[in-house]
């Protein structure tokens, strides 16, 4: 199988960044997200780099995949917390080392940036993702996720 390449995300990637959360969203909870507010998402990124950052992993120049890392400061271990989110591998490009590829990358670029670990979240019912995260080393936290979403935020 040809190498991946993984780089840093441009912003004339951000149309198979937006069908990508798009797919991601529908595939994992069946939420339709709204296009609109989901490209000003990822466009915020791009306009503000200390909200984090896209890397996406090419095979012979194609993309076949990305995720986002965001920021969490730890006042308990002085340092950040590397969040792993919009995970999405297109269908054909699955189970072939993309996301270990990436999650590779993000390890490395954590390392270097002295951060204090890497997180991510999960649905409760996606057991292969889960196996995908155990193999590469990761544990299961004993923290439970509550949310209250405000007026600003999506009900996506």
């Amino acid at each position: 199988m040809p190498s991946l390449l993984i780089r840093a995300a441009r912003p004339d990637d951000l149309s198979a960044l937006l069908a990508w959360n798009a797919a991601m969203a529908w595939e994992t909870e069946k939420k339709r997200l709204d296009p609109a507010v989901l490209e000003r998402g990822i466009a915020g990124v791009f306009a503000m780099p200390q909200r984090g950052f896209y890397l996406i992993a090419e095979r012979e120049g194609v993309p076949v995949g990305s995720l986002m890392v965001t920021y969490e400061w730890s006042d308990w271990r002085c340092g950040d917390f590397w969040w792993i989110q919009s995970v999405y591998v297109t269908p054909e490009a699955r189970r072939s080392g993309v996301f270990r590829a990436l999650h590779t990358e993000v390890e490395q670029r954590a390392v270097a940036a002295n951060a204090v670990g890497l997180r991510l979240y999960v649905e409760t019912e996606n057991s292969r993702a889960q196996a995908t995260y155990a193999d590469l080393g990761m544990q299961r936290c004993h923290y439970w996720m509550y949310e209250s979403l405000l007026a600003g935020g999506s009900k996506a």
